[in-house]
């Protein structure tokens, strides 16, 4: 009789390992599938959702290489930023400049600090500008107002614009430029009409 149970303990012992083995990996299977479709899209989000967005929508495909690569996309956008800004802060200094002119009587302390000339322009050219220059003899940076005026051969003023220079370094001379609409298309002489510093 122990002869013939060998058989079958070895049997036995042949069957249970398999049918653990087959229901283990039938639970395993099962217990995969679903935490894969839980799983994977949690992960794809959290740890990498621009692959996802990019197998989804292609025309997202382009966020990735804007960012890498500003010139190419947001340079446009950048530039009007850009000048809109420095547009802004010019005005800002000009209004400043010429609250500070508002009070000064004559032709203000800094006359001898500045300088005008005209710049060459084109017939077509809707402006006419010139460049003002300013030496701070001071020993600390000043805000300078300069009015400066556009006049004609026979020395009729034909516009006048300030020109505000914000911290002008000490020691050292900076330009700035004043742009006339009024004065285009006809040959004028800029000069300083005031200059205040302070």
């Amino acid at each position: 009789m122990s002869v013939k149970a060998h058989p079958l303990s070895r049997r036995a012992r042949v069957l249970v390992p398999a049918v653990a083995a087959a229901l283990l990996a039938a639970t395993t299977a099962a217990c995969d599938s679903d935490t894969t479709s839980e799983g994977t899209s949690d992960s794809v989000r959290t740890l990498t959702p621009e692959h996802s967005e990019h197998e989804e929508s292609p025309s997202e495909e382009q966020s990735p290489g804007t960012q890498q690569s500003p010139d190419a996309q947001q340079s446009p956008r950048t530039q009007q930023s850009f000048a809109a800004s420095v547009s802004a802060e010019t005005e800002r200094v000009r209004q400043e400049a010429v609250k500070r002119l508002e009070g000064v009587e004559g032709r203000g302390n800094a006359v001898a600090d500045v300088s005008v000339s005209g710049l060459p322009v084109a017939a077509s050219e809707e402006v006419r500008s010139a460049r003002v220059r300013v030496a701070n003899p001071t020993d600390e940076p000043a805000f300078y107002a300069v009015k400066v005026e556009f006049v004609d051969a026979e020395d009729k003023v034909l516009d006048t614009v300030v020109v505000g220079v914000e911290d002008a370094p000490p020691g050292r001379t900076v330009d700035a430029q004043a742009n006339s609409r009024k004065a285009a298309g006809v040959k004028t002489f800029p000069r300083v009409a005031q200059a205040e510093r302070g």
